[in-house]
């Protein structure tokens, strides 16, 4: 099952279009029945656990005490695909707007062993969230679906596993999303650095005095100044926190705002900017599962069957960052070489039938 399994990786690396079993025994000459694919995908049970166990050797080899472990979910659009209880309807931030699709929650790890080293960026847990509840809107009097457990409350549990697992990292990243009481006093409590960033309208105190007075202010309209960390109380938690407002600007030469907090009081701003920035490696790793390792080009219709694609696409996704190291070349960059091979190939079977049809 590993070689089918490695095989099936290989091929969504290697396409361009829509994947599926046939079109895999197609490509090896029918060496490979399609039959296999399938079994391949309806019976296999792969989950956060067997990716673990699949990226441990590769994060032991590159992990270092000040690693990060970065949360984030993305959606993967399905939008011609039945309905189910994970191929749903989900808010997409980015578009303002709800998408049907696979809502996927990682934990992505983010090392580099040495200054001179490259830097490792892997999902070290997954998780779906499945909506599986269902409900009547009181509203429009349509149903619609729940899940019976939040991302925040997945994020604990995968923070739980990560250290009972022996990774070893020292910040935990993510946006505002996750910027809950529950989860800074969780990380804490687990002797993890947090940073994350922070929604405009959360409640500080500037000192002790007020927050036992109940002096509360936007931190939006508190009087600190920019890129300068500042000692804060937030509202309903027990420890106080490093907050520091970033003043940025855009492609577009606009200049924008954005807050960060921490639970290191010793933090500069300039080491602010400097591990948050890590951050961002999430976002390349979303993209990268999108246009690299056909995540959504399956015609898979059971919730199994979708949930092993998605999982064999992030297995394509580590085999590329593997080859990042051997080939000094990023995934894109490795994407691209390979489609102008294909080119060149289907160029040359071109010109041979236009020779043959001319003899």
């Amino acid at each position: 099952m590993e070689d089918l399994l490695d095989l099936y990786t290989d091929y969504l690396i290697s396409s361009f279009g829509q994947t599926s079993a046939t079109g895999l025994s197609n490509l090896v000459d029918n060496s490979i029945k399609h039959d296999s694919i399938t079994r391949l995908l309806a019976n296999s049970d792969f989950n956060g656990k067997t990716l673990w166990q699949t990226v441990k050797p590769l994060v032991r080899e590159h992990q270092n005490a000040n690693a990060c472990l970065i949360f984030d979910d993305c959606l993967i659009e399905k939008v011609y695909t039945d309905e189910n209880d994970l191929i749903c309807w989900h808010w997409d931030h980015s578009k303002g707007r709800n998408i049907k699709g696979i809502n996927l929650l990682s934990a992505f790890y983010h090392t580099q062993k040495d200054v001179k080293s490259e830097i490792l960026r892997v999902p070290v847990s997954i998780e779906t969230i499945k909506k599986t509840i269902r409900f009547c809107d009181l509203k429009t009097k349509k149903e619609k679906r729940k899940s019976p457990i939040s991302k925040n409350e997945l994020m604990l549990q995968m923070i739980a596993q990560a250290i009972a697992n022996g990774l070893i990292f020292k910040y935990i990243l993510a946006d505002s999303w996750f910027a809950s009481v529950e989860n800074m006093t969780f990380i804490n409590k687990k002797k993890k650095i947090f940073m994350f960033d922070m929604q405009v309208n959360r409640l500080a105190a500037l000192s002790e005095d007020d927050r036992q007075k109940g002096r509360w202010t936007r931190i939006d309209k508190l009087e600190i100044p920019d890129n300068t960390p500042v000692k804060v109380w937030l509202k309903d938690f027990g420890f106080p926190v490093l907050l520091t407002k970033q003043i940025f600007t855009n492609k577009d030469e606009s200049t924008g705002d954005r807050f960060l907090v921490t639970n290191d009081l010793s933090l500069t701003d300039e080491q602010f900017t400097t591990i948050y920035k890590k951050r961002w490696s999430v976002e390349e790793y979303h993209k990268s599962l999108k246009q690299n390792v056909s995540v959504a080009k399956s015609p898979t219709r059971t919730i199994k069957t979708q949930t092993n694609h998605l999982y064999a696409s992030i297995l394509g996704y580590i085999k590329l960052e593997k080859l990042k190291f051997a080939n000094k070349m990023n995934h894109f960059a490795m994407k691209t070489k390979i489609y102008n091979q294909a080119l060149k190939a289907a160029f040359k079977e071109l010109v041979l039938l236009k020779q043959q049809s001319c003899a």
